[in-house]
């Protein structure tokens, strides 16, 4: 039986989008397969991944929690669509139990709108790393993709030029063939794809060479998206069209871009605020100074105020992160604090520090070494 989505993300059923977002981020990172080398982990983000994309989606969501996971198997990325051919084994169990219906006639010609019709791609998903400050300020990136086409040669048919694909004799074009079963309660239709077409209701005698009847290739292709300011681990992008082909002229799905950020050794992220330490030394932090920092933007002037302790925060506002989809609003950067203690020092620099002790009225300890004797050489 499949794991239950919510149970997955660790939320509750009544969870808000913020809530799963959150939730997905943090279990994208704990079990993303780069990160977590464990057995069993890349299973578990592909289940995760799954999961959040149900349930992120409100209308795939909706059919989720009327019909739990037959309700979305197959309809990923497909919003809207609301007949039973969404459903995959739904139909036929109505149709084995209610006759298609309205009978024979009628199921046959529902089976070949369903089967025969046009098919959405599928979606396809790329997972895209991207450099601390290609995150912050986003861009173009270039991504290359394989992907599934409509066959230039045949126009999708399938069938070599010059010719057409023909009524499935086996089914009548209706994608399916039923089956009557008598039993001691009556007699039940049991409605299964034709295999004599697959299902699609046209047979092709000279298929296409280049794409050997199935009207789509495999293709690669260079694409360049833009990467919005402001995106984090886990954002997912969607490039409409760039999914799977349709087949018999059904539109192409959608590729989904799922991001992952790289750690930058200077510079971490807390939402849109920059957090990074810097190090002064102790008479830095007492006497305060000005000094150049890096941020995120280049080198910019931080003043450290005379008598700074250790841990301290100090703000350069407006240089954090954009707000994703507000650009112009930034986050700040909060810089720690750290002072730095001297193990030792010299004989003069000691000298200096212990008149300084004595106009502080601070008393040495026993031996004369008190508060810098570990720090004498």
């Amino acid at each position: 039986m499949a794991a239950d989505y919510y149970d997955l993300l660790g939320v509750s059923r009544d969870a808000d989008k913020d809530e799963l977002k959150r939730a997905y981020r943090r279990l994208a990172r704990k079990y993303h397969p780069d990160v977590n080398k464990e057995a069993g982990a890349e299973e578990k983000f592909k289940e995760i991944n799954r999961a959040y994309e149900v349930l992120s989606e409100p209308e795939m969501r909706a059919r989720y929690d009327r019909f739990g996971e037959a309700g979305v198997s197959g309809a990923a990325g497909a919003p809207g669509a609301a007949d039973f051919g969404d459903f995959g084994g739904f139909a036929d169990i109505f149709e084995s139990f209610f006759g298609g219906f309205g009978g024979p006639a009628g199921a046959a010609a529902g089976g070949q709108r369903r089967r025969s019709g046009p098919t959405r791609g599928d979606d396809l998903r790329l997972d895209l790393k991207l450099d601390f400050k290609e995150a912050v300020f986003g861009g173009e990136k270039e991504i290359r993709i394989s992907h599934l086409e409509t066959c230039r040669t045949c126009d999708g048919s399938g069938a070599k030029p010059g010719t057409q694909p023909k009524t499935c004799g086996t089914c009548g074009g209706s994608g399916q063939v039923r089956r009557a079963t008598r039993t001691p309660f009556g007699s039940f239709a049991q409605v299964s794809v034709c295999p004599a077409c697959n299902g699609t209701g046209q047979t092709i005698e000279d298929k296409c060479g280049d794409c050997g009847g199935r009207g789509m290739k495999q293709e690669s292709k260079t694409l360049k998206i833009a990467i919005p300011a402001g995106v984090d681990d886990g954002t997912r992008l969607r490039v409409s069209g760039e999914g799977d082909a349709g087949k018999r002229g059904g539109p192409s799905g959608d590729l989904y871009v799922y991001l992952f950020v790289n750690a930058d050794l200077r510079f971490r992220r807390d939402g849109i605020n920059v957090l990074s330490e810097l190090e002064i030394s102790y008479l830095q932090a007492i006497l305060g100074c000005h000094l150049e920092v890096e941020t995120i933007d280049g080198t910019a002037e931080l003043e450290i105020p005379a008598g700074t302790q250790p841990a301290t925060v100090l703000t350069l506002e407006g240089k954090g992160v954009p707000r994703l989809g507000n650009p112009v609003s930034r986050g700040d950067h909060l810089i720690t604090v750290r002072v730095s203690i001297p193990s030792k020092v010299s004989s003069e620099e000691r000298e200096l520090l212990e008149k300084l002790a004595s106009l502080r009225g601070d008393r040495t300890g026993k031996g004369g070494r008190g508060l810098f004797g570990n720090l004498f050489t």
